[in-house]
């Protein structure tokens, strides 16, 4: 099977944690590589976003990453509607030119949708879509976040179009079929996974002393710096503490020097916690479980979450994790047995639930180790062999065999 992934605005080897570039970024690159590990070759278009970016790169046998260039690159996802026909020529350009056929195309977020829409029903071939996010479940979270006047419209022409709708949880699959009306047949729930290699239980005392981290207890945000996160009811949270000195909130992730982390920093300032938070920044892959491993407790405030991955890392290191009861964070979060779910924008509740964790370490222990055995359910293989399943009933076997070879 030949299959191209379209991520116009996502390029799967951008570090997670900056600005337009996360969750989605990390299923993308595990996917493609684990498709490509059986026998599946898979193309990932996605824009040229940096000068330096070389047009072709090696994902892993059998799956190449492939920049086309659409405006300039140094662009946020904002500006990146009005050149998505540029990006469409581009890749019709470039499969013309390389002789490559597919046998499906899968996008990701409605920006990818719209191209794949277009191509999939020119070459004549199934489009599985899967949003990641969707405008009305943003806007219920955040109602003051705006967003691209086009994207309500766009997003119901993608869902009704495609051939299948993948989303991670069944409150996406509730949503998606509420608000574009879309048979629910059509959508598969098919939730992503973890690396349980990578995230596993490591001393949390040799974790702490790579990191430098004194004695205090070590409360851990991992995500991209924006509104949506909720981080000004975390710091409420923190705030209202007692004995705040003895406690350290590690934010990870962010752009340095971005508006939204500026903000932040100002905020920690009025409220008098410059002491009491570190903003670590972007922290690679291979680094960030010693960041999980060295918190008594993670926290996700945000006001949505269309699933949470930091969360599902955290568990996988057996961590305790308090996050707002949204999205699809209670699939990962099993409240009072893996952490605790608490309302959205309800900072005195977040606060309550900090205490009583950061107070017992038996009930931590506990909640932990109740979170690794959770999240090995939930494995990238899991995901993988769910997700080759359904895009095999959408390609009959003969146009399988009859296709050439795509991904080099």
């Amino acid at each position: 099977m030949q299959i191209a992934f379209i991520t116009v605005h996502g390029c799967p080897l951008r570090q997670a944690g900056s600005k337009d570039s996360g969750g989605m970024n990390i299923y993308i690159l595990e996917m493609v590589r684990k498709l490509a590990a059986r026998g599946v070759q898979v193309d990932v278009f996605t824009r040229h976003h940096d000068p330096l970016d070389p047009q072709i790169v090696m994902l892993a046998p059998g799956a190449r990453l492939i920049h086309l260039t659409a405006g300039v690159p140094l662009l946020d996802k904002t500006g990146v509607y009005e050149l998505l026909p540029q990006f469409t020529s581009q890749m019709r350009r470039f499969c013309i030119s390389n002789h490559l056929q597919y046998d499906l195309v899968s996008s990701h977020y409605w920006l990818s949708g719209l191209v794949g829409m277009r191509l999939a029903s020119e070459w004549g071939v199934p489009h599985s879509t899967s949003f990641h996010t969707m405008a009305e479940m943003k806007r219920r979270g955040r109602p003051e976040e705006p967003e691209a006047d086009q994207r309500d419209c766009s997003e119901l022409e993608v869902a009704k179009s495609a051939d299948s709708v993948v989303v991670w949880t069944n409150d996406e699959r509730a949503a998606i079929v509420e608000y574009c009306g879309v048979d629910a047949e059509k959508i598969c729930v098919i939730p992503p996974g973890v690396d349980l290699a990578r995230f596993r239980p490591m001393s949390q005392c040799q974790s702490r002393e790579h990191l430098g981290y004194g004695e205090e207890k070590n409360i851990l945000f991992v995500g991209r710096l924006e509104p949506l996160k909720g981080l000004d009811n975390l710091f409420r949270a923190v705030a209202s503490l007692e004995n705040s000195n003895s406690i350290r909130l590690n934010v990870v992730g962010g752009d340095e020097n971005s508006e939204e982390k500026v903000r932040l920093q100002a905020l920690a300032s009025r409220m008098k916690l410059n002491s009491s938070i570190r903003f670590i920044g972007k922290v690679s892959q291979e680094e960030l479980p010693v960041h999980y491993n060295a918190a008594d407790v993670c926290v996700l405030p945000s006001h949505y979450e269309s699933f949470g991955l930091a969360a599902l890392e955290a568990a996988a290191c057996g961590r305790p994790v308090i996050a707002s009861d949204v999205g699809g964070i209670p699939t990962i979060v099993l409240d009072s047995k893996t952490g605790y779910l608490v309302p959205s924008r309800r900072p005195d509740l977040m606060a309550e639930r900090l205490c009583t964790l950061l107070k017992d370490d038996v009930l931590r222990a506990n909640l932990g180790a109740a979170a690794r055995i959770h999240a090995e359910t939930l494995s990238w293989d899991r995901s993988v062999e769910s997700l080759l399943a359904r895009y095999r009933e959408l390609v009959p076997e003969q146009v399988v065999a009859a296709m050439p070879a795509a991904g080099g």
